[in-house]
């Protein structure tokens, strides 16, 4: 089973900003799988199969900075292993429209990346982080609950159907063969 969850916080005021671009991949993913979301108290989740495997996908109802609560109370039902997990987030200090994926590290100071560090005890799993750009006249905290500008979607609409693919990719052929595919220049 793969575990891939999508950083974001609930509620319609936050559907489309760029902190929910994690929210905004799973559910392009799980249309694509044909999945019926499941919504429970701290998390909305749906499972199927693809090429071969089980994918349970994951959005955390906790708000960005409680999501490891979410992630742990899930992983620790199914008994999903961190090498098994997959978290896609936005990235502040990448161009919008950029894709990267990493296989461990720090939180970046994504503080929704350091709550499932901190729940699940380790750095040491798969991140899908999307750019979302950076805005040098605004605060962090406004700019990433802001919504993505008009000019901005068809370059965010085209990095979420690459970290769809990319997801894939993970899945099916390991982290080193894409982060060689998706870690390049767009």
């Amino acid at each position: 089973m793969w575990l891939v969850v999508g950083l974001g916080n609930p509620g319609a005021k936050y559907s489309l900003t760029r902190h929910n671009v994690g929210f905004l991949v799973l559910d392009e993913f799980a249309a694509g799988l044909g999945l019926d979301w499941k919504e429970k108290t701290d998390y909305r989740f749906c499972r199927g199969p693809m090429d071969g495997e089980t994918v349970v996908l994951l959005e955390p109802l906790t708000f960005m900075n409680r999501s490891g609560t979410a992630v742990r109370k899930f992983a620790d039902k199914f008994s999903v292993t961190p090498d098994r997990l997959i978290v896609v987030h936005d990235d502040l200090d990448m161009e919008a429209g950029k894709l990267k994926i990493r296989l461990k590290g720090s939180s970046g100071g994504h503080r929704g990346v350091e709550s499932v560090i901190q729940n699940i005890g380790t750095r040491d799993f798969v991140r899908v982080k999307i750019g979302i750009g950076r805005d040098a006249d605004m605060p962090a905290e406004t700019y990433v609950l802001k919504k993505f500008r008009k000019d901005e979607m068809p370059v965010i609409r085209d990095a979420i159907a690459r970290a769809v693919d990319s997801i894939r990719s993970v899945i099916t052929e390991g982290a080193g063969v894409s982060m060689n595919r998706f870690n390049t220049v767009r």
